[in-house]
């Protein structure tokens, strides 16, 4: 039986016994393990049913320790990380050789990051050693935003699950990675493009890659429920259009029109990106559960965490 638990020593305690377990992040839940118990991080692996091409994000505790990860910094991955840690942006530099290959996927680069949650924060300092942690989920299934996500997908399967409440953010970190000095997108997410630019100008991006992806998230299917779903410009007009006795309906920032058989959820009844994104992975566990025909979500405007949560729809849809 998995212990879900808010005792930060628990937790250290089965991250020294090279365990794996279940973290809160203010992005998404996350399976961690110490970077230098290599049994540990297969395990990882193993539990998520993640190939080994996929890479993880390094945990660390402050930037203070980004010396001992990566070496060769731009000076433009300074500049980000010193605005925007603790926090949702991930950093693709060159890896220092100590870190394992088996976290980089086999490349010269990690990816790391500094979590904004209180509680993570006190383990990684209760434990003093970095963690790699993807998201607590089957690789291509929804994201967890709560400990309940995370039981449901792994009771039994890993020692403990360190509860921190909902997610505040609710999508996954944005990565960056870099060229020299340009800074590239490889993956959308709660952290705008928009504010990146305002810190260190034009970002290239490049954010699909099914063979050999430089960050996590690069899959084109990803994030996924069970259910038959579509991304569609009007849910209205494509009501019209299906014959499914049960349907999800996600929107936006309005209730659809429909008969009493559908369900529905609104992301944000007043129009704000943060909410919505915090909302995304929960709604869709909701409707996921609700043995419908069909599920029918409403892109969002392609704007600011618009395309964040577009990015996370497109990779998560059976069509488009």
């Amino acid at each position: 039986m998995t212990i879900v638990t808010k005792n930060i020593q628990k937790a250290g305690n089965e991250l020294n016994r090279g365990h794996v377990i279940a973290i809160p992040t203010e992005t998404v839940y996350g399976l961690a393990a110490s970077i230098y118990n290599e049994n540990a991080i297969e395990a990882i692996f193993k539990i998520k049913e993640r190939p080994n091409n996929n890479p993880l994000i390094v945990h660390i505790k402050s930037i203070n320790q980004l010396t001992d990860i990566a070496t060769n910094i731009p000076e433009s991955a300074l500049k980000l990380a010193n605005h925007f840690w603790p926090g949702p942006l991930t950093l693709i530099l060159k890896k220092q050789s100590k870190i394992s290959n088996l976290i980089t996927a086999g490349k010269n680069t990690v990816a790391v990051r500094v979590p904004d949650h209180p509680i993570t924060q006190e383990l990684l300092n209760y434990i003093d050693y970095p963690i790699a942690a993807p998201s607590a989920n089957p690789f291509g299934s929804i994201s967890p935003t709560c400990s309940k996500h995370v039981l449901d997908y792994f009771n039994d399967k890993i020692k403990l699950i360190l509860d921190g409440g909902n997610c505040t953010k609710g999508i996954e970190s944005t990565i960056i990675g870099f060229e020299n000095e340009t800074p590239i997108l490889f993956r959308h997410g709660a952290l705008s493009i928009n504010n990146i630019e305002k810190i260190v100008g034009p970002v290239k991006i490049i954010t699909n890659d099914n063979h050999t992806p430089d960050a996590p998230g690069m899959f084109s299917r990803h994030y996924a429920p069970k259910t038959k779903a579509y991304l569609v410009d009007n849910v209205t007009e494509h009501l019209k259009s299906v014959n499914e006795k049960k349907i999800g309906i996600l929107s936006f920032n309005n209730a659809i029109s429909t008969h009493n058989k559908n369900i529905q959820f609104v992301l944000s009844p007043k129009g704000d990106y943060n909410e919505a994104a915090k909302n995304l992975y929960d709604y869709l566990h909701q409707l996921d559960k609700l043995n419908l025909d069909l599920i029918l979500i409403e892109k969002l405007p392609d704007f600011n965490l618009g395309k964040s949560i577009n990015d996370r729809l497109i990779r998560a849809v059976t069509e488009i």
